[in-house]
């Protein structure tokens, strides 16, 4: 079992648009897949058609026991015929859950990677909340490798740079997580997209995973709760799952 935490301080970079697009590519590749929506806007959850689930992952997080979040795993309400990853729903509770896990002298920073014990699945995706805060660090403690997502605009790299110097201070106090790489999420055709992703091909290097391209497709498959296949050939759906077999495809030869 890998498990990957996709973060970013930063808010609407596409951060849990990413997850869920390599959550599909990862299923349709043969693969088991838990998404942990970990973000207390629950938006993963919703993405894959999940609302007020529960048990959730706010339960699973105030439950001491070891595995607590196996009680919690649901189905997502994708179509049955297509790739269809499991959940761990998240929930609104969670804004309150944070300060509770700071007043834990002891837990504060690993009560997800306790909770996750026993997961089995080929792949856990923690979508975490676009904070430096203790839901984040939580997410960071429990995975294994890191997935920056960022997109092509001023102060991107900055955002980055110090997403990286968390991960790398988690990284100091038990070994992992490490970063699997960078992606540069909505990459638009016109030409401050084009400068700003040559500065942060520039920044990064090889670090830059394969890029996901703007196109509405995606959001709109984000809206309706649908995979991006189930659009079938409706203008820019093709070219996005591509684009996200392709990250996928990239990601997990570095996770291997």
């Amino acid at each position: 079992m890998t498990t990957l935490a996709v973060v970013n301080q930063k808010g609407g970079v596409g951060k849990t648009t990413v997850a869920l697009g390599i959550a599909e590519a990862a299923c349709a590749s043969g693969l088991s897949v838990l998404v942990v929506d970990l973000d207390p806007q629950s938006n993963a959850s919703a993405g894959l058609g999940v609302w007020n689930g529960s048990p959730n992952v706010d339960d699973a997080l105030a439950d001491p026991t070891p595995g607590a979040v196996l009680s919690a795993v649901t189905d997502a309400r994708w179509p049955p015929d297509g790739p269809c990853p499991q959940l761990v729903p998240g929930s609104y509770a969670l804004a309150s859950r944070e300060p509770q896990m700071a007043a834990d002298l002891v837990g504060a920073q690993d009560r997800l990677r306790i909770a996750l014990a026993g997961a089995n699945h080929d792949l856990v995706l923690i979508d975490c909340p676009p904070s430096l805060g203790l839901l984040c660090i939580n997410g960071l403690f429990a995975a294994d490798r890191a997935l920056v997502v960022t997109e092509p605009a001023a102060w991107a790299a900055d955002g980055v740079d110090l997403m990286r110097s968390t991960v790398s201070r988690v990284a100091q106090r038990q070994g992992t997580p490490t970063i699997a790489g960078v992606v540069l999420n909505r990459v638009g055709r016109t030409r401050d997209n084009a400068y700003w992703a040559q500065q942060l091909a520039e920044r990064f290097g090889t670090e830059l995973l394969p890029p996901v391209p703007q196109r509405a497709a995606i959001a709109e498959a984000s809206g309706q709760s649908q995979p991006l296949r189930a659009l079938g050939r409706r203008p820019g759906a093709p070219e996005a799952v591509q684009a996200f077999d392709e990250l996928w495809a990239d990601l997990q030869s570095r996770l291997a």
